[in-house]
C-alpha cells in the first residue's frame, strides 16, 4: 500500500456521542465536530428532542451532526420510516443542527435514491452525511457517485472491511475516486495507535471515532445496569487531535 501525500491542515476529527457528557467530553479533547445519537448498543438511532436540545447548547465551537435512524436493524426503509426520517431531519434542521447523517438501501443492496432526494430536500442547506449503510452496499464505486450527484456532503465507511483499518486499500480507492467531490470519512476502530497511520494510508481528512474509554463497573451481570457502555475519554479524543497535527 502506498502512502498518500495530503494537507494536514485540513484534517477533521468527528466523535460519536450519546449523551451531554460525551459532548462535553469531545469538546474538551479538541474534536471539531460531534455525531449525536442514542441506544449504541443498537449502533445507534435518532437521539431525543431533549438530547439534540441540550448538546447543541452545550457544544461550544464544535459542530453538530444528528443521526437520523428511525429503528435499529437494517437500512431498507418503508415509507413509515422514510416519513419519520423525513420529520426528524426537519426537526433537527430547526433546532440549529450543522448536519445529519443517514443513510437508505434498497433490497438490492443499492442506494435507495428516492428516500435519500427526500432526505436531501428535508435537510435544505445544512450538511448530509451517509452513514455505514455504505459499508454493505454491493458496488460502493457505484455508490460513491450517486451520493456525489445526490449532494451528500461525506461518507463515513469502513471500506470493504470490519474496520478502517481491515479497509484501508478500498478507502484510499474511494479517496481516489471521490476527488474532493464528496469527503470520505473512515470510521470504525479508529483510534490513537492508527489514526496517523490511516490518513497517511488512505488520503482521507476527516476521520470518525467514538473514542471510547473502559466501560464502568455496574455490579453484578444480571444488574439492570450490566452492559452500559463507555463514555467519550477526552485524553483519547486529545491523543487523536494530536495525531492528525
Amino acid at each position: 500500500m502506498g502512502i498518500v501525500t495530503m494537507d494536514v491542515a485540513k484534517c477533521e476529527l468527528e466523535i460519536c456521542c450519546a449523551s451531554v457528557a460525551d459532548v462535553e467530553a469531545a469538546l474538551r479533547g479538541g474534536a471539531d465536530r460531534v455525531e449525536l445519537c442514542m441506544a449504541l448498543t443498537a449502533e445507534g438511532v435518532t437521539p431525543s428532542a431533549g438530547l439534540i436540545a441540550a448538546a447543541l447548547a452545550r457544544a461550544g465551537r464544535m459542530s453538530v451532526t444528528v443521526l437520523i435512524r428511525a429503528r435499529e436493524g437494517d437500512f431498507v426503509y418503508d415509507e413509515t420510516d422514510v416519513a419519520a426520517m423525513v420529520s426528524d431531519i426537519e426537526y433537527a434542521r430547526r433546532c440549529g443542527a450543522d448536519g445529519v447523517t443517514v443513510g437508505a438501501l434498497t433490497a438490492a443492496g443499492t442506494i435507495d435514491v428516492e428516500a435519500m432526494r427526500r432526505f436531501m430536500s428535508a435537510a435544505g442547506d445544512i450538511d448530509v452525511t451517509f452513514h455505514r449503510a455504505f459499508d454493505v452496499c454491493a458496488d460502493q464505486g457505484e455508490a460513491l457517485e450517486q451520493l456525489v450527484a445526490l449532494g451528500c456532503k461525506r461518507v463515513l465507511t469502513s471500506g470493504d472491511g470490519s474496520t478502517a483499518t481491515d479497509g484501508a486499500d478500498a478507502l484510499a480507492r474511494l479517496v481516489a475516486q471521490a476527488g474532493g467531490r464528496i469527503q470520505v470519512m473512515p470510521g470504525g476502530g479508529v483510534r490513537p495507535a492508527n489514526i496517523g497511520w490511516l490518513r497517511a494510508a488512505t488520503g482521507a481528512c476527516e476521520f470518525h471515532s467514538s473514542a471510547r474509554g473502559e466501560a464502568p463497573s455496574c455490579g453484578d451481570a444480571g444488574s439492570m445496569f450490566a452492559g452500559r457502555p463507555a463514555g467519550v475519554d477526552a485524553a483519547i479524543v486529545a491523543a487523536m487531535r494530536r495525531a492528525l497535527g
